[in-house]
């Protein structure tokens, strides 16, 4: 998208803030907006933003995000940085061709694959069948910290689930380990929980997406443009919340979940091409806010077949094309709600083919090659070539998963097909050892706050 285009909808975004504004359905975030210059709308709980307050508080955000590691390390992401990639929420798991909840092993089992994935940079939380629902997100806190040194994107359940993680982060470190997120309840409206977790969770420096997803044609207008008018307007609204909760807290631009829906099937699609083309909207508003941008990458597959396939290879081409800071989606299958150990490891190896392709070709003096190739000559070969040895580990796509042998060594490894050969890699690397997480010292205290938190929602 260029930015003539953008500005059009950040126009048409500060009209829909200013009227007919956003639902706020927290009393203390209400009382705060209109001390900072907001105004009450004509319908209880409803705030009109004026545009001088949604600019400054842009203004206050930072254009570049830290997410570290566990030892305090990490990477930045910025509106024209590096892509950074992660798996994904849901709440089912396929594995070994069965279908089924997820459970907490299975996270310590995805959190140890991650670590050993190296395009896929964090690992997102899930739902934990095998967990009560008010402390799945502690559980998953800390089975994750124990099974990965990468970042980590925690789920928020409950205000009180939020504020608990916020203690276990002072445990490991004063540094932003973990994130958090929410997601609008469109149109135009954000609930008591997603205002209660940026309202429990600032003053802490933890990062937090703002998730606009309108549905096009449901909780958006059905052409594109129109829902990314109001999934922007759902994404400033929260962006002013934190801002004035916390000045210069770190917030992802998350335009990159909106929706379409099939009229025919009465589904929310996320792995169409217009899903992609709001990715590269997500991008643009970001640049042009100066604000590092999400997206993801989903398929409405079932299985790890030529479906998810398809749609996961071209959405990763073109969310990385488009520019997007922060990318989810490896794993990802059935709309966001199952993820598969094989097609993470698949789509490892995709973001790496996809980063190939963008790098492109580098024409310079040395790359062109003209007195090697005077020297080789007519009819020559430039397999002994001391250029050939300095530059083919860099030129050329190196795949750890995909089958580049002839059929009869196929055939004598087992005819294995590209989701055969992923299980296998993914079911290898969870067993994998993995380097140390936390001290002990860091376990039992995380043990302890959890052990803590299930006592009082017992008693």
């Amino acid at each position: 998208m260029n930015t003539h285009s953008a500005g059009l909808i950040a126009e048409a975004t500060l009209k829909l803030l200013d009227n007919p504004g956003i639902r706020i359905e927290h009393d203390i975030i209400f009382d705060k907006l209109l001390a900072a210059g907001a105004k009450a709308g004509t319908n209880a709980q409803v705030v009109r933003f004026p545009r001088e307050l949604v600019l400054d508080c842009i203004e206050q955000a930072p254009s570049e995000i830290f997410f570290a590691d566990r030892s305090g390390q990490g990477k930045t992401i910025s509106p024209d940085g590096e892509t950074l990639n992660w798996t994904v929420p849901g709440r089912n798991i396929l594995r070994q061709g069965t279908h089924r909840p997820f459970t907490s092993s299975d996270m310590g089992d995805m959190a140890r694959l991650v670590q050993h994935l190296p395009n896929i940079d964090g690992v997102f939380g899930m739902a934990l069948d095998d967990i009560p629902p008010h402390a799945q997100d502690i559980v998953g806190l800390r089975t994750m910290a124990e099974n990965t040194t990468k970042h980590i994107r925690v789920l928020c359940f409950t205000p009180e689930g939020a504020e608990t993680m916020c203690d276990m982060k002072d445990v490991v470190g004063d540094f932003p380990w973990f994130s958090v997120g929410f997601t609008a309840h469109g149109p135009l409206r954000w609930t008591h929980l997603a205002l209660e977790i940026f309202y429990r969770t600032a003053g802490k420096g933890i990062p937090t997406t703002l998730n606009g997803e309108p549905m096009a044609g449901v909780t958006g207008p059905t052409t594109l443009a129109g829902a990314a008018a109001v999934g922007n307007a759902e994404i400033l609204s929260a962006l002013v919340i934190n801002q004035i909760l916390e000045p210069g807290r770190p917030c992802v631009y998350n335009l990159g979940l909106a929706h379409v829906f099939d009229m025919r099937t009465g589904i929310a699609v996320t792995g169409a091409p217009e899903n992609h083309l709001l990715a590269d909207v997500s991008a643009a508003m970001g640049r042009l806010y100066n604000l590092p941008s999400c997206s993801w990458v989903s398929t409405e597959s079932m299985s790890v077949d030529n479906q998810s396939g398809m749609e996961k290879s071209i959405g990763y081409l073109a969310h990385l094309q488009s520019g997007v800071s922060l990318v989810w989606g490896a794993g990802q299958l059935e709309s966001e709600l199952t993820i598969s150990p094989a097609q993470a490891v698949i789509d490892n190896e995709t973001i790496a083919y996809a980063r190939r392709y963008l790098r492109g070709i580098e024409v310079n003096e040395e790359s062109l090659a003209v007195d090697i190739t005077r020297s080789v000559g007519i009819g020559g070969s430039f397999l002994g070539e001391k250029h050939t040895m300095d530059h083919f580990k860099q030129e050329f796509f190196r795949p750890s998963l995909l089958f580049r042998k002839t059929r009869e060594a196929w055939e004598s490894a087992g005819s294995r097909t590209l989701a055969q050969s992923a299980e296998q890699v993914a079911e290898a690397l969870m067993k994998k050892e993995i380097p140390p997480t936390l001290t002990d010292e860091q376990k039992k205290e995380l043990r302890q706050i959890e052990r803590s938190f299930l006592a009082r929602l017992a008693g």
